[in-house]
């Protein structure tokens, strides 16, 4: 881990939070300060001169043949790269839905020092470029990796209050050294996110095929069932009223996953994934139908 934070983030997700869920001094995940402006560079994005994130939903590509115009799509990149600077920030309790859970915490990281909050940023930048391209509104829960937080409760508000269609959050694990894979975090009823968590688990269903397909990581060998791991205790889950899931990229200790998440070759695969999960999602409402059906059969 980072600095003197012990442990490694609960919305993070890392293997010995969700396993043993532990209480660590800085124990939730990745919300920024985004240069003590998040609150107003975000919701800046979705109410440009004021417009709601319904005038956001009609406005926000000017290419009105484009196959995502129209849409607005959250994009959570977990931790940042200043959260072991800002312990006492971090460290801060908030309500997540169930429990209380700290602010955020500051992630994982490589063997080498290179940190799941810069893997994180550089997917979800990789990301919201093909996304835009495509004609959709893309609301970033924070626009650098040189700031602090936001907190997890702050990262939810951002998306829910965007009026978004769809969100993903991204992450890497920080597991045991010989764990390989991905995995993919998806709500559990809480009462805030009652409404969206067949259509999480849809999503979740369409994200792990996407990662099948485009990447070289494999379904994760040491944590949930083929690759799903129902989660009832993060924040960012608890607290979404979008579709949404999380998704940890691949096991930092891990060598061979290391050498991957380090890639911008792979960082531009993931996001590749993400964007073709997404805009089946937003587009194709049989294979959501299907998506559904799978998430059920295998519950």
């Amino acid at each position: 881990m980072l600095g003197a934070v012990a442990a490694v983030g609960v919305a993070g997700a890392t293997w010995s939070a969700t396993r043993h869920r532990q209480a660590t001094t800085s124990a939730a995940d990745d919300h920024k300060h985004d240069d003590q402006n998040h609150d107003d560079q975000n919701h800046d994005a979705t109410r440009a001169s004021g417009s709601t994130g319904t005038d956001a939903r009609k406005t926000g590509s000017g290419a009105s043949k484009a196959l995502l115009a129209g849409k607005i799509v959250g994009i959570d990149p977990g931790h940042n790269g200043d959260n072991w600077e800002h312990t006492s920030y971090i460290d801060q309790i908030v309500w997540n839905g169930r429990e209380d859970e700290a602010c955020d915490t500051t992630g994982t990281q490589e063997p080498s020092g290179y940190t799941e909050a810069q893997f994180a940023f550089n997917v979800a930048e990789y990301l919201a470029t093909m996304l835009r391209a495509q004609g959709a509104t893309v609301i970033l829960t924070r626009t650098t990796n040189a700031g602090y937080g936001p907190c997890i409760t702050d990262r939810a508000s951002i998306v829910n209050n965007a009026d978004a269609d769809v969100c993903v959050s991204i992450h890497a694990d920080g597991g045991p050294v010989d764990g390989r894979g991905f995995s993919i975090l998806e709500p559990v009823a809480s009462g805030v996110n009652d409404a969206v968590v067949g259509s999480s688990q849809a999503l979740g269903v369409l994200v792990r095929s996407a990662f099948v397909a485009e990447t070289p990581m494999p379904v994760s060998d040491y944590y949930g069932v083929n690759g799903v791991v129902p989660r009832d205790d993060l924040g960012g889950l608890n607290l979404t009223t979008v579709p949404k899931v999380m998704v940890e990229c691949g096991n930092m200790p891990n060598p061979t996953d290391a050498a991957l998440l380090v890639d911008p070759g792979f960082q531009q695969q993931v996001a590749t994934a993400f964007a073709k999960a997404i805009t089946t999602f937003l587009t194709d409402p049989s294979q959501v139908r299907t998506a559904a059906a799978t998430a059920t059969s295998d519950t």
